[in-house]
């Protein structure tokens, strides 16, 4: 099979890289503007129905009309000298309250907005404008400001919206200041917009730097002006054919994906895609050396075909690794893992059929005008490297080996930080909420809700409420309870508890999953219903439900790991060496971010989802160049060299492609922790952390020391060697024989 597709791709490239252009375009713009419609921003709409603010939040849709989709923005109003509102000032406020009630805001559309971030396609864009609920809210207890609460209804990820929000906030600043009063705007939408306002500058720096990281990287190591180019506008085009087909799979089967699944795609097949064009360019350039006469369109293809059985390895563990998310009860993991093994699948596929046709096309000109090609490749760090593992391979071993087990030591007293991960831009919304902080309780702007339902559609009074309002306002941490409100049936009531703790802090989870929930329990009535929901009572869930999924995707991930590998190496100890050492690896990652964020930085941990990123990221990739080297050991051991020399040969042609390839990964990641979320920077720097790790001890060091300590007993129990092998794999076929054969029987025979 895989023959086959690199065969017919390297006799007809210029149609497959026709092909795969048309298709990749279309449907990049396509997913451009239709993946708002598959997202959602709500992440308490991934919980399990069993949870309990899963069904505070059910409770609200089903009774109040408060749909996922619906945001609520804090506006508040004050005098501009500061001084406290006079009745007059409120009178006003409530009759600009009252008009703003009534007046339309039309959404702009995608050519009048100022961000190129909310270009879209005007036919395909949903048109928001609306006229939004606005109603009058608490007053300062020293008078200085007012609240008022503005609802508005659309995804709150969609551009679209995004531009809305900012169309009302202009229509309200106008509307004060004619006046005298000055506004302030906090809440979800309001942060989220702000927040993405004061980030897009930094991130598209970052983004251009890591592009041009990545092709520096490339110009360095191949001298060639192509070979720095073309992977990366390859990888952008399999790229937006990937989303395009998880957004299409997702509007499909009525799936609605977590608004971060497009950058976890990008930021995924920007470093795997580059890997794999690296392991292929890399084999290229080394049987164009070894062949100089031979055709590069059948160098391609042989090239597309033995590489390419690493990467289908390689691939797939990837993909089983995320697969596995599909057993997990939060929804966001269930989603989110799925998305990246389609993507990495359709990586897959362009590895075996447009890369080697890329190959095929370009020919000797991918490396131009670099002279690499006309002369004999030198033994460079990774020849002196490879001798070095293979002539000490026990105290390359030990050294590795030290060097994981220290970071490794960062575990000890490890914390989990289940916040959601505060920003550092000091933004216009951070600066209201702030204001609002100290006169009011921290929580006024995003209140937790208890709602009370009756049996069979009773309705309900006050009375039915009891000791609960009373109880609720006596636990610490609650400010003020809200007065009830009933809906329209009074069969249901919703009670706001307003908690001096913001509502997005571990203090309002704790306070709201313990002594909240525990007077909720302990004073509803018997035969009334009680649920408690909001921002903090969801996250508070969420944590929960990780903590249980963890539990299960770990060993689930592994076992299809070791399955795949086992039957990728066809040996039973080579792949138990594998695995132990990506686990010592990813617990030197994990060890590192809690040395660096928990202890050195004071963080109150590592946030909640790290294990489960770094699981996956870091023992999925790690496994990847695993399997490069280790195909490459084996390959090399089924020629009668010895088996350390064939281990020193193989580290010195795979080590710079998997160099290379870490680096540009690590880059990819990396790229995450110059963000202004916190969580975000933790992933980032643990992520690219864990792939270098992975790639310079892993890969490079452990794996051959192992095997150079095992020779072909690690292959048991269909050990190569003893016979010729597999043609010009085992023997370079030219007379032109690389350095690093000049002495291979100076490393010691084992095996």
């Amino acid at each position: 099979m895989i023959r086959a597709l690199t065969g017919f791709s390297t006799r007809h490239p210029w149609k497959v890289i026709a092909l795969w252009s048309v298709i990749g375009i279309f449907l990049a713009v396509l997913a451009g503007a239709l993946m708002p419609r598959a997202s959602q921003a709500q992440s308490g709409d991934f919980l399990p129905k069993s949870y309990d603010s899963a069904a505070a939040l059910r409770i609200a849709e089903e009774e109040f009309g408060v749909t996922s989709d619906a945001s609520t923005v804090t506006v508040l109003v004050a005098r501009p000298d500061g001084k406290p509102l006079t009745g007059a000032d409120q009178e006003r406020i409530a009759s600009v309250a009252e008009e703003l009630g009534g007046r339309r805001v039309a959404m702009p559309s995608p050519q009048d907005t100022s961000t190129k971030s909310d270009d879209q396609i005007p036919f395909l864009a949903e048109d928001y404008s609306q006229t939004p609920e606005v109603s009058v809210g608490m007053t300062a207890p020293d008078r200085t400001f007012e609240l008022l609460s503005a609802r508005l209804e659309g995804n709150a990820v969609d551009p679209g919206m995004h531009s809305l929000f900012r169309a009302f906030r202009e229509q309200v600043v106008d509307a004060f200041a004619d006046v005298d009063l000055r506004t302030g705007f906090t809440g979800g939408l309001a942060d989220q917009v702000d927040t993405r306002d004061a980030e897009e500058p930094t991130q598209r720096v970052v983004g251009l730097l890591m592009l041009g990281l990545i092709v520096l990287i490339n110009v360095l190591v191949f001298r060639s002006v192509a070979a720095a180019f073309v992977p990366l506008l390859a990888v952008v085009i399999v790229g937006g054919a990937a989303t395009g087909v998880v957004v299409g799979g997702a509007l499909l089967t009525g799936i609605m994906l977590d608004a971060s699944t497009p950058s976890m795609i990008n930021v995924v097949l920007i470093g795997i895609g580059i890997d794999y064009f690296l392991f292929l360019l890399f084999r290229f350039r080394e049987l164009l050396q070894e062949r100089p006469d031979a055709s590069p369109r059948a160098v391609a293809a042989e090239v597309g075909a033995r590489v390419g059985t690493a990467v289908t390895s390689a691939a797939l563990t990837i993909v089983a690794a995320f697969a596995t998310l599909g057993v997990a009860t939060f929804g966001q993991f269930r989603v989110l893992g799925p998305a990246v093994a389609v993507s990495v699948l359709v990586m897959l596929l362009a590895s075996l059929t447009l890369m080697p046709a890329l190959l095929a096309a370009t020919g000797r000109g991918m490396f131009w005008p670099s002279r690499a090609l006309k002369r004999a490749p030198r033994p460079g760090l990774a020849g002196k490297t490879g001798d070095l593992v293979a002539r000490r391979p026990l105290i390359s071993l030990l050294a590795g080996t030290v060097l994981l087990g220290a970071l490794a030591v960062g575990m000890t007293g490890i914390r989990m930080d289940f916040a959601q991960g505060g920003t550092h831009h000091e933004t216009r919304a951070a600066a209201t909420a702030a204001e609002i902080a100290r006169a009011l309780p921290a929580g006024v702007s995003d209140p937790a809700t208890v709602y009370v339902t009756g049996p069979d559609g009773q309705r309900l009074s006050a009375g039915d409420l009891g000791a609960l309002p009373g109880e609720l306002a006596r636990v610490e941490g609650v400010g003020k309870v809200g007065e009830p409100v009933f809906n329209e049936q009074r069969d249901a009531v919703r009670v706001d508890l307003y908690l001096t703790h913001d509502s997005r802090t571990q203090a309002a989870r704790d306070l709201v999953s313990g002594p909240v929930r525990d007077t909720v329990a302990a004073h509803t009535a018997k035969d009334l219903e009680a649920h408690v929901g909001g921002t903090a009572a969801i996250f508070a869930d969420i944590s929960t439900a990780v903590d249980k999924d963890l539990k299960t995707v770990f060993p689930v991930a592994a076992a299809l790991i070791a399955l795949i590998l086992l039957v990728l190496l066809r040996s039973v100890l080579a792949p138990v060496v594998l695995l132990l050492s990506v686990g010592l690896c990813f617990a030197a990652t994990l060890g590192s971010a809690a040395l660096v964020f928990q202890h050195a930085l004071g963080e109150p941990g590592v946030n909640f989802v790290l294990p489960l990123v770094l699981f996956l990221f870091v023992i999925a990739i790690g496994t990847d160049y695993n399997i490069l080297i280790s195909d490459r050991i084996r390959e090399e051991m089924e020629g009668r060299r010895p088996a350390r020399a064939a281990v020193a040969r193989a580290v010195r042609h795979t080590a710079p492609a998997i160099a290379t390839a870490g680096i540009v990964l690590a880059a990819s990641f990396g790229s995450l922790a110059v963000g202004s979320n916190a969580a975000t920077q933790q992933i980032g720097f643990a992520t690219g952390l864990g792939i270098l790790l992975s790639a310079f001890v892993l890969s490079i060091v452990l794996v051959p020391a192992a095997a150079a300590l095992l020779g072909r007993l690690i292959w048991w129990p269909v050990r190569p060697g003893g016979r010729r092998g597999r043609g010009k794999h085992a023997e370079p076929a030219s007379p032109v024989r690389p350095a690093a054969d000049h002495r291979p029987d100076s490393c010691t025979h084992t095996g």
